[in-house]
């Protein structure tokens, strides 16, 4: 058996999420499903780096699967991509060590979320992009982030449907920046819990908007309580965009 690396990009948009489920179409089950093709009826699980919910989209995710097939990996990714619906493409695959794991050996990922701030919604971003037609200020936003740098017990910022029970994380970068009327949002770190770039960039657009001070934020994250940040914002406008190994 060999196993494989592979490094995915795919449009959230009209998945029910990454991981396979009884009911709806998945990012897993599809290329599952192109796998079994691709090995003659062979079932091939693979893993991933982690999940990512309904509608979220991916730049790099990385998967991990083993395959009994021994063919160049350039033309395997040629057959795979053949076979691969076309809001899911395989950028990269590689032959790996058989200890390698996609979710255990992650150093670090990086997430990036998309506003799009002005008057009129963009029919052609409106899948990736969070349209938020409000002003903000993006200098109180861009002082809040120093108190989320370092490391944290991130509860306040964690959905209460996690099932992690230790939710310190750390978050090594933090930018911010204006493409024209599209606000970015960057962020790399150790690991991040479940909803939780969401919800810092919900809290982020609170301060922006004046209804937080960005020292609130230390308060916040103290507080330890999901219910003293602000709003999860729509999934939509999150990528997962590199993970380090």
């Amino acid at each position: 058996m060999n196993r494989l690396k592979c490094t995915i990009a795919y449009d959230g948009t009209n998945f029910s999420g990454f991981q396979v489920q009884p009911n709806g179409r998945t990012v897993q089950g599809d290329i599952e499903k192109a796998l079994f093709k691709l090995h003659k009826g062979e079932e091939i699980r693979i893993h991933p780096s982690g999940r990512t919910d309904a509608g979220v989209h991916a730049h790099g995710q990385v998967i991990h699967f083993d395959s009994p097939l021994s063919i160049p990996v350039d033309r395997y990714q040629m057959a795979l991509n053949t076979l691969l619906p076309d809001d899911i493409v395989a950028l990269t695959i590689e032959n790996v060590n058989t200890d390698f794991h996609a979710r255990y050996n992650v150093v670090k990922k990086e997430y990036r979320y998309f506003l799009l701030n002005q008057k009129e919604r963009d029919v052609f971003r409106k899948n990736h992009s969070y349209y938020y037609p409000y002003a903000i200020n993006l200098d109180r936003i861009i002082e809040a982030t120093k108190y989320l740098l370092g490391t944290h017990d991130f509860t306040s910022f964690c959905s209460t449907k996690s099932d992690k029970e230790n939710k310190v994380r750390t978050i090594e970068e933090i930018e911010i920046w204006k493409e024209n009327n599209e606000i970015v949002f960057r962020f790399v770190g150790n690991g991040f819990l479940y909803n939780m770039v969401r919800i810092i960039v919900g809290t982020l657009l609170k301060v922006g908007q004046g209804k937080l001070e960005p020292e609130d934020i230390k308060v916040i994250i103290e507080e330890k309580n999901r219910k003293a940040a602000g709003k999860t914002a729509p999934a939509h406008g999150l990528h997962l965009w590199k993970v380090w190994y």
